[in-house]
């Protein structure tokens, strides 16, 4: 699957917190470069790349080796808000139906 978000966090910091987040939930770096890394483990094998986009967006990709919405994919998206969080701390998520 593939996964995207835009968010106005510094590329260094994104990164950062990918460093902090992807162990947590049990997976190991395979490959790390200054704006992308990979990580794999027994949820299978993400791969995260960030780049700046419009002047002041960070866009960050990521892909996983997973088909539908697995373990892996949910925390993706659990990471994505993670830095929705940091660069908002005051916004409250709201169900949207």
């Amino acid at each position: 699957m593939r996964h995207f978000f835009r968010c106005g966090t510094h590329p260094d910091d994104v990164m950062a917190r990918a460093d902090a987040f992807f162990p947590a939930i049990g997976l190991t770096t395979q490959h790390t470069a200054p704006r992308s890394r990979t990580f794999a483990g027994e949820l299978g094998t993400l791969t995260l790349t960030v780049r700046m986009e419009g002047g002041h967006y960070t866009f960050v990709e990521a892909h996983t080796d997973q088909t539908g919405e697995s373990r892996l994919d949910r925390s993706v998206k659990r990471y994505f808000v993670q830095l929705h969080k940091a660069a908002d701390p005051t916004h409250a998520l709201d169900a949207a139906y």
